[in-house]
């Protein structure tokens, strides 16, 4: 069954043809920015198991020198997915219609997570990426 998701307005909206895996939290600063929350939370999707539906040209990017970058709805905001070299492979758990059926299974750069955060004891956790 394909998993679905979509923006906060509803414009953007895509479809997987598979399963999530690799879910994710990362607590960098960067990520709090994107994300405007404590971490970010993602799960890897294979590329060619991505499909926009709609709104695909509401998209707006913003992708670094290295070609890394994020993906948000141009009308509400809502940060989608990352992309490297133009394409999609992670989903923000957020958008994602209904149970994704994943878990995160870690939580990476604990090391420069926001000082009023406080993470529950028994989690996996990295100071930075996991090697």
């Amino acid at each position: 069954m394909a998993i679905t998701g979509e923006c906060f307005c509803g414009d953007v909206t895509y479809k997987i043809n598979g399963a999530l895996r690799d879910g994710k939290s990362c607590h960098c600063s960067r990520c709090r920015k994107a994300f405007n929350a404590q971490a970010s939370a993602c799960a890897a999707v294979e590329p060619q198991e991505f499909q926009w539906l709609t709104g695909e040209d509401q998209l707006t990017s913003y992708v670094n020198q290295q070609g890394y970058g994020l993906q948000f709805c141009g009308k509400c905001g809502s940060t989608l997915c990352t992309v490297y070299q133009g394409q999609v492979f992670q989903v923000s758990l957020g958008c994602v219609n209904g149970d994704p059926e994943i878990e995160i299974g870690q939580h990476i750069f604990v090391g420069s997570k926001a000082r009023w955060e406080v993470l529950p004891e028994g989690i996996t956790q990295y100071a930075e990426a996991p090697v």
